[in-house]
């Protein structure tokens, strides 16, 4: 199968650093529990003093799990507000107009936060109908918009999306034949690069399913449209699941990588205490050709210049790849943490955070005990990024229950940091002294 965008699909302007994501876990919000939760979850090494804080609530967004006081730990002097209720809501990126928008694949939709000063936002329907919708991404007035089975353009004109135009067609998802109705990582991500050329994700359809990788198109991968059109070609193979994907500063593609689950240890046995550090989720630069492993290498140590080792139940003598001549992933996140929205921001917060990735942490759905839910911030340094810290956390308590999972985290016009969370079903305005 060939991926052919059609001959009118025209790139404009260069893209910001916005994010946008596919899921991980195929675990829903009703498997978890809901019980209270204090803010207890561990802060990443070398966060900034973080301090808990009350979530405020709007008297009429008080629904669960709003109907209890919650605790977010937060920079101090921050404050932290729920500002909208989407549910499931998902991915976030700002039009050319101020507007947040937010995906919501369960019911197909694109949902339009327009700001109101003093008041709640005004929410609109952009777009009804898609099949799932998830990532999205601005090169100037045009908006990419990524279905779980195409890749869309759309005029974003007058505060409408108009002149729907498809970009890549018959991309893998449950409902292709040879699939069988099974795909774990269905959702698909799209970001634009600063050239003009689109790029999107294709996740793994399961675990260690190897066959992804001579599937046509290929999936487990990052691929990429050439500026001004072209058919769609592999741009980074071996990524289980690019779930965040976003241009950077200099404007490099970074991906956040969901990697396997219950991977053997050297031994080729699967130790749980062996599986809950391994394999780290990967937050890798992307270049072209750039080999991830999946699902024959795995990262190792962390947190940042990670190697790669054999995967032991899927290239036990090392003859499917040689994982040693790979070259190290930049930086980690730890194992089963379940990285989810990526995006860029740069002069805008005030130190530490005013160049770096933010990154929603969704947290492990089958770790024990779990990864907690965070949203994670990374410093931009020297053209590339430094260790993870927690920018906000305290979405779980020590045992295990949960009351929020952040997806994404975008800066907006105002300078506050919007986050949205699918588990909360809650868009929160995260905001620095005086804004």
């Amino acid at each position: 199968m060939r991926i052919w965008p059609p001959r009118n699909a025209l790139l404009v302007g260069a893209v910001v650093g916005v994010s946008v994501l596919t899921g991980c876990s195929s675990e829903s919000p009703s498997q978890q529990s809901s019980a209270p939760a204090s803010p207890t979850s561990p802060a990443a090494p070398g966060s900034a003093n973080l301090v808990s804080a009350s979530v405020d609530v709007p008297g009429d967004l008080t629904q669960s799990p709003f109907d209890e006081p919650r605790q977010a730990l937060i920079p101090d002097g921050w404050t932290i507000s729920v500002w909208a209720r989407i549910p499931k809501a998902r991915l976030e990126t700002w039009t050319p107009d101020g507007a947040l928008l937010v995906s919501a694949p369960a019911s197909g939709q694109i949902l339009k936060l327009t700001p109101k000063a003093g008041a709640a936002p005004e929410q609109s329907t952009l777009l009804d109908g898609l099949d799932q919708p998830h990532g999205m991404a601005f090169a100037g007035s045009v908006l990419y918009i990524a279905e779980s089975d195409q890749i869309d353009a759309y005029d974003y004109v007058n505060g409408a999306a108009t002149n729907p135009r498809t970009v890549a067609a018959d991309l893998p998802d449950a409902r292709s034949p040879e699939l069988n109705g099974a795909y774990a990582h269905a959702l698909k991500s799209v970001a634009v690069g600063p050239d003009g050329a689109v790029y999107f994700s294709i996740g793994s359809t399961g675990n260690i399913s190897a066959e992804d990788r001579d599937a046509d198109p290929p999936r487990a991968t990052v691929m990429r449209i050439p500026p001004g059109g072209g058919p769609a070609e592999p741009f980074a193979t071996g990524v289980r699941n690019g779930t965040g994907l976003a241009v950077a500063p200099d404007g490099s593609l970074w991906t956040a990588v969901n990697n396997r689950d219950n991977a053997p240890d050297p031994d080729g046995n699967v130790d749980t205490q062996y599986v809950n550090e391994h394999p780290p989720e990967a937050l890798a630069r992307l270049t072209p050709n750039r080999e991830l492993g999946w699902p024959y290498c795995n990262p190792d140590g962390g947190p940042a210049d990670l190697p790669f080792i054999r995967d032991m139940s899927t290239n036990e003598d090392g003859s499917r790849m040689d994982c040693a001549a790979l070259p190290p992933v930049e930086q980690s996140f730890g194992a089963h943490s379940a990285p989810l929205g990526l995006a860029f921001t740069t002069g805008v917060l005030p130190q530490p955070y005013a160049a770096g990735a933010l990154v929603g942490v969704h947290g492990s759905w089958n770790r024990q005990p779990p990864r907690a839910p965070e949203v994670s911030f990374f410093p931009w340094r020297d053209g590339t990024l430094g260790d993870q810290q927690t920018l906000v956390g305290g979405f779980q308590a020590d045992d295990g229950s949960r009351w929020g999972r952040p997806v994404a985290a975008v800066v907006g016009p105002d300078g506050a940091v919007y986050i949205s969370d699918d588990y909360a079903d809650a868009i929160y305005r995260l905001a620095p002294p005086g804004r």
